[in-house]
């Protein structure tokens, strides 16, 4: 029973050692200071600079804590700088903390972008604690103590000198309690903050009396209180500037649009003023109490009289852009994977589809080697008329998703040469053709360069004409039914200028497709290598029937009928426009109509006793290694051309062969297709020769010569095929061995222009709109970037240039992948928005600075500087303040302002309005100011006379919304 009882007794003892919750908060915070190394004295940190607390550096670390189940973040801020030994190893014992010491400096007043504490109490280091996310602010009173006790164990047990502050109320109100702590020394720092200004505090002889009545100070005289006052005047009437943006002329074709859009110029700038406001910050520093008067009947302190003015411009929030809303608006864009169909809505249930596939399956049916149908019925032109027939008869004009007169204006753009008459078609070639090469000339420039960066597409290139083109109609006619309207008529012009053989102009330079330009230019540049190609061939073929003309009145007049054996019949009803050769057609060559002689067989192999066909000079003046004969350049057939996307099929599709003996000989004999055909016009213009003539033309590397010394002692000149040339089963040698004599106009076509253009067209017809905008997206940025350029070199804003050269680099990594990263892209897009704000900005801020005509040119500079320091800097220095050539600037503004808010008519000759003085100025020159700083400091001992003299500082905030007290009140602890 009596071990029952001592049990019982055990478990009632309450352990009083354990550390309570405020216990374990204190040591908390302690652990914090510690791992920070602020219980460390700052030995060699010098006296702030001028200005350094805005450029400096300043760096931020925190923490969280906790108390019992309520979060904290304590939050080191600290200005970053260099500690410099100055021979004193540590500072002396009664030293006062920086913090007690940066109350006194009077180089970093009023800092303009800074923490709040900061500009009030002008410290470079301090801690605050501050309630977490979702925890409710501390408002009681008992709260507020608690906490304040807690941090001033916490520094006395630390011996940390950095000033805590904990902050209380409402997040909004920036209200703080703090306190520093130093050797028999303390800070307490207190904040007021109220909604009105007291009228007996709305001046500076009230803030004084409110100063010395909380110092208590006995002694007679009092020192003296060093003042600082800053009045700020807001500026935000812009009424008497002209509009950012041009106004919109609704007589033109494209009327209505802000900004003068046209078609090949991309806008630019803001719809609105970039300038929200302008603050103009008029500061008399460093003055003493007694020099200047201010109290609530009589004011010294004039604005146009103060020694010292700055300025900050606000820029506008959510600025829309002309360029970054185009730009943006082409990206969704290229997010969209609705179908022309879709879009533009399915045709006539049965009728449309059957045309559709006929139009869909009619390469195929061209290609093949025999047609038993009618090769009428066949052809594609008549397909893509009734196609078209049903098109137009579906949609009518006013259900069209671009208007007719825009869409016409839109392609007389890209296609200029189509004012010209059909009939003049030679002279509307060399017209288009001479411009080509002109505009050509035009922008060679740095901008060559720009576009082979990006994969784009030459400027004023059709291909980047329609990209500006879809930009326009996307944003502003339309959308996306107009983008589709728009496409679907574009392809149907190609083919159209494909059936009736006109060229595509706009910078697409003959011959093959360039690789480093995007797809979309590429296979404009196949469709007007098909052209050419067809349109040489169908001139060769007018050349040979006037021949052959020739040749049956001679005939017919003898009585004689004589058939060519070089022309193989063809069908009835056969279109030389729009119908493919057959499996069996030969190449027409231009260049071979010259010759007069007679064609051989195609099946002729053995070329000893044939007659020479196709040659075009002789070469080196090198003969046959057989006989005395020149050796001749054959006319060849030019390889054929390809686009990108064909180059990486072919590429899988030989990958596919695998590395087999067969798969290596098949894919030897694919590759060998343009070589047999050089063959076969070899054979047919050198008769006679062997595949050691045909190498020493072919590749003369392969062919090595030596001199010998023969048996009559003459030195003789010999040669032979390369070592790799005498492997077994060369595919070289095969092929010379398979090779017949036909000349190149007589061969098998190794480009067919019209498969080709076909699958061009094709290509082209079923892009969506969505892809459609990723394949000129290049083109879109390319634009951008241009037009960036362009304004930035008028402007002359050197981050911006910066700024230009790093996209022009970013831009060439995202656009070459083929796969984009749309994330990234969108990111770029921000940024270009963000370099057409700022020149926005520029060029707004230059409007309202500009320089008369009267101004030197080093006022000009002076003034370019200034702007350009506004845009890049929180707050600008104005030289001269109210009587330098920028502050009569900004007096001006202020009075034009004032003017227009009271209805009193403007006057902007500034000379006139300084005649206007004492009571004959009815309209002030300024508003009254929006905000009133008003720094109060001395060093007077407290709490006793006989304490030690301590730094006293009084911050005044005074604003039509808020009254705003703090301050910082240093006592003595070790006499008092």
């Amino acid at each position: 029973m009596a071990a029952d009882d001592l049990d019982s007794e055990v478990f009632e003892i309450n352990d009083f050692t354990t550390a309570s919750e405020w216990e374990r908060f204190v040591s908390r915070v302690e652990e914090v200071l510690n791992d920070w190394k602020l219980t460390e004295n700052s030995v060699g940190k010098q006296s702030p600079e001028k200005g350094e607390y805005t450029s400096g550096t300043w760096g931020e670390e925190s923490k969280d804590i906790t108390f019992a189940d309520f979060k904290f973040y304590i939050t080191h801020y600290f200005l970053k700088q260099d500690c410099k030994d100055d021979g004193k190893d540590r500072r002396e014992e009664d030293a006062l903390p920086l913090a007690m010491q940066d109350l006194l400096y009077m180089n970093n007043d009023f800092p303009p972008r800074a923490h709040c504490l900061v500009r009030w109490y002008g410290i470079r280091e301090f801690v605050v604690i501050s309630p977490g996310t979702n925890c409710e602010a501390i408002i009681s009173e008992s709260k507020c103590s608690l906490l304040l006790s807690s941090i001033s164990i916490s520094l006395a047990s630390s011996g940390c000198q950095v000033p805590m502050f904990v902050q209380i109320q409402q997040k909004w109100r920036r209200i703080y309690a703090g306190e520093c702590q130093g050797p028999g020394v303390r800070t307490d720092f207190e904040i007021v903050q109220l909604r009105k200004v007291p009228s007996q505090y709305n001046h500076l002889s009230g803030l004084l009396d409110i100063f010395k009545s909380k110092l208590g100070c006995n002694l007679i005289p009092l020192p003296p209180v060093d003042v600082a006052i800053r009045f700020t005047y807001i500026l935000q009437d812009w009424q008497q500037h002209s509009w950012p943006q041009q106004p919109p002329d609704f007589d033109t074709l494209l009327g209505g649009e802000v900004g003068g859009v046209e078609f090949g110029n991309l806008p630019f700038g803001a719809c609105e003023e970039p300038i929200s406001e302008l603050h103009l910050a008029t500061t008399w520093p460093q003055l003493t109490e007694g020099i200047v008067v201010d109290n609530d009947v009589y004011s010294d302190l004039d604005p146009l009289q103060a020694p010292h003015w700055s300025v900050r411009v606000r820029t506008a929030d959510n600025l829309h852009c002309l360029l970054g809303d185009f730009l943006t608006e082409f990206f969704k864009l290229c997010c969209r994977k609705e179908s022309i169909e879709d879009i533009l809505g399915r045709g006539l249930a049965e009728e449309d589809g059957k045309e559709t596939s006929d139009l869909s399956s009619a390469l195929s049916k061209l290609t093949e080697p025999a047609a038993p149908v009618p090769i009428t019925k066949l052809s594609v032109s008549s397909m893509v008329h009734s196609a078209r027939k049903h098109i137009r008869r579906r949609r009518h004009i006013d259900e069209s998703p671009l208007n007719n007169d825009i869409l016409n204006s839109i392609l007389l753009y890209l296609f200029p040469d189509a004012a010209v008459e059909k009939s003049s078609d030679n002279m509307k070639d060399n017209t288009a053709q001479s411009n080509s090469n002109r505009t050509a000339e035009q922008e060679k420039s740095a901008d060559d360069n720009l576009f082979l960066q990006l994969k784009s597409a030459p400027s004023d290139s059709l291909t980047y004409r329609l990209a500006l083109c879809l930009c326009l109609v996307n944003y502003s006619y339309g959308g996306l039914p107009a983008v589709a309207h728009l496409w679907q008529e574009f392809v149907l012009e190609l083919r159209y200028r494909w059936e009736n053989n006109y060229l595509i102009y706009g910078r697409l330079d003959s011959g093959p497709p360039d690789l480093r330009c995007c797809l979309l230019h590429q296979k404009f540049q196949m469709l007007n290598c098909c052209i050419e190609r067809k349109r040489a061939r169908d001139e060769a073929r007018k050349v040979q029937e006037r021949s052959k003309e020739k040749e049956h009145k001679v005939t017919e007049s003898s009585g004689a009928t004589i058939t060519s054996s070089s022309t193989r019949e063809v069908s009835p009803g056969k279109s030389w426009d729009s119908w493919s050769d057959s499996e069996e057609e030969f190449f027409e060559c231009l260049s071979d109509q010259g010759e007069s002689e007679c064609p051989h067989p195609e099946g002729v192999k053995d070329n000893s006793k044939g007659k020479a066909e196709g040659r075009l000079h002789p070469y080196n003046n090198l003969t046959l290694l057989n006989s005395a004969e020149p050796l001749y350049v054959p006319v060849t057939q030019e390889p054929a051309p390809m686009t990108e996307d064909q180059l990486e099929e072919q590429s899988e599709v030989l990958a596919k062969l695998g590395t087999s003996a067969e798969g290596t000989h098949l894919r030897a004999r694919m590759q060998s297709a343009c070589l047999l055909s050089d063959m076969e016009s070899f054979k047919a213009a050198n008769p006679g020769c062997v595949l050691e003539d045909f190498v020493r033309w072919y590749s003369p590397r392969d062919y090595i010569e030596e001199e010998v010394v023969d048996k009559k002692a003459n030195t003789v000149l010999t040669g032979e095929l390369s070592a790799r040339m005498k492997i077994p089963g060369n595919m070289w040698v095969e092929a010379w061995e398979t090779a017949r004599v036909t000349p190149a106009r007589r061969q098998r076509r190794l480009f067919d222009d019209t498969k080709e253009a076909e699958k061009v067209l094709h290509y082209l017809a079923m892009q969506k709109p969505g892809d459609l905008a990723r394949l000129l997206l290049p083109c879109m940025l390319h634009a951008a970037l241009q037009k960036l350029k362009q304004e930035e070199s008028l402007e002359n804003i050197p981050s911006v240039k910066k700024n230009l050269q790093q996209a022009t680099t970013q831009a060439t990594k995202l656009l070459h992948p083929v796969n984009y990263d749309y994330n990234k892209l969108e990111d770029f897009i921000n940024q270009l928005v963000v370099m057409e704000t700022v020149i926005t900005r520029a060029r707004s801020l230059k409007a309202k600075f500009a320089v008369n005509d009267d101004d030197e040119a080093e006022a000009t500079d002076d003034l370019e500087k200034f702007v350009s320091s506004l845009l890049e800097e929180p707050e600008v220095v104005v030289i001269g303040a109210g009587q330098g050539l920028a502050g009569r600037i900004i007096h001006r503004l202020f009075i034009n302002a004032q003017r227009a808010a009271l209805l009193a008519p403007v006057d902007e000759d500034l000379g006139s309005d300084r005649k206007l003085t004492g009571a004959s100025r009815k309209v002030p020159d300024f508003p009254p100011p929006a905000g009133r700083e008003i720094l109060l400091r001395t060093c007077v001992p407290r709490p006793a006379p006989y304490s030690k003299a301590l730094p006293q500082r009084l911050f005044c905030v005074l604003m039509r919304d808020e009254f705003r007290l703090a301050g910082a009140f240093s006592s003595d602890t070790s006499f008092f």
